[in-house]
């Protein structure tokens, strides 16, 4: 079946579906898959459409944990599905940075800090690039989730109010936080989830203010500063926007990190002659480089071979089948304490 035929097909039973139906897409899908979604975003945005919406059926095109987050945000006050359901089209897409954690791990290191550090609180914050099991481990402590574009607020807060932080998984975006809060790097421990003790002395755990899981997007994480210098070299005078799940060495470099959404909104203001170079997701980096200015390049390709699993004949393919193998359903015990970590951080 061709590319238009399988467009067309899933135009049509979207029809037949009416308002009962939502496609979500995230920014890192394929252009192919985007052209069949009904809304594009970051994971936090679409799972918030999701849960404003009236529809019955969910299809989200992105990776599991972002499913996951949809599914425990449009359950019931107590956490029961009614009715509604979330899907993936590629079911097999995970996310690397999100399986270097898990509640079981996440919740022993909670465990082990608790009795090595003094009187000070001790409160988890997720990335929500994290599966729900180590969103309800956050939740049950009283932690909160974070996003790329409010992780400096949330951590910040926390901070504020004398506590000790114990951020996962992403040791960089923790990392960069910190240096924009102005901290020194000795305020950041890092928790190595293979190593007793997380390889931490108890002094080197009471003189850090965070403790950051040894975990990292491995796409953003393999930008260098000599990616940096050829970038700066071959388009003199341009602004570098870099992700930051990017290493703080390199983000440092940086005229300015964001969140995805950052990104797009900080180019989406700029003066038609500026040049931007971008370090994220290339999927993303080659939509925005469509557009005939601001000219757009990218710091370097890279791809998320997840991200790039879902294809428009997958999404006709549930559309057809409704095949339970792609429905993403939280387990019910973990939606409540999910839902906890998500909200305290709506809420600050």
């Amino acid at each position: 079946m061709s590319n238009l035929t399988v467009r067309e097909e899933i135009d049509r039973l979207r029809e037949t579906w009416g308002k009962r139906l939502l496609i979500l897409g995230h920014h890192y899908q394929d252009s192919d898959v985007v052209a069949c979604c009904d809304a594009v975003g970051d994971s936090l945005e679409l799972s918030r459409l999701a849960a404003a919406s009236d529809a019955e059926r969910i299809i989200f095109c992105g990776v599991r944990f972002m499913a996951e987050t949809a599914d425990i945000l449009i359950r019931d006050a107590e956490g029961k599905s009614c009715g509604r359901s979330v899907w993936q089209p590629a079911p097999e897409a995970g996310c690397p940075m999100a399986d270097m954690a898990d509640g079981k791990t996440l919740e022993a290191a909670w465990q082990n800090l608790t009795h090595r550090v003094d009187d000070r609180p001790l409160t988890p914050i997720v990335y929500v690039n994290s599966n729900a099991e180590v969103k309800a481990t956050c939740g049950k402590h009283g932690g909160s989730a974070c996003t790329s574009g409010n992780g400096l607020r949330v951590v910040k807060h926390f901070l504020d109010l004398g506590h000790r932080i114990l951020f996962a998984p992403d040791q960089h975006l923790c990392t960069n936080i910190m240096r924009e809060l102005g901290y020194p790097t000795t305020a950041v421990a890092t928790w190595h989830r293979d190593l007793p003790d997380g390889g931490l002395t108890t002094e080197e755990i009471r003189a850090a203010r965070l403790i950051a899981w040894d975990g990292c997007c491995p796409i953003h994480a393999s930008y260098t500063i000599g990616d940096v210098a050829a970038a700066r070299a071959a388009y003199p005078g341009a602004e570098l926007l870099i992700h930051p799940e990017a290493p703080a060495a390199v983000a440092a470099l940086a005229d300015q990190t964001g969140s995805t959404k950052g990104i797009i909104d900080t180019i989406a203001r700029a003066e038609p002659d500026q040049t931007f170079i971008v370090g994220t997701e290339e999927h993303l980096v080659r939509r925005l480089a469509r557009r005939k200015e601001p000219k757009i390049v990218s710091l370097r390709p890279i791809i998320c071979e997840d991200m790039g699993l879902t294809t428009p004949e997958q999404i006709l393919h549930v559309l057809q089948t409704w095949d339970e193998s792609c429905r993403v359903k939280v387990q019910d015990d973990l939606v409540l304490d999910a839902r906890a970590s998500v909200e305290r951080m709506l809420a600050l």
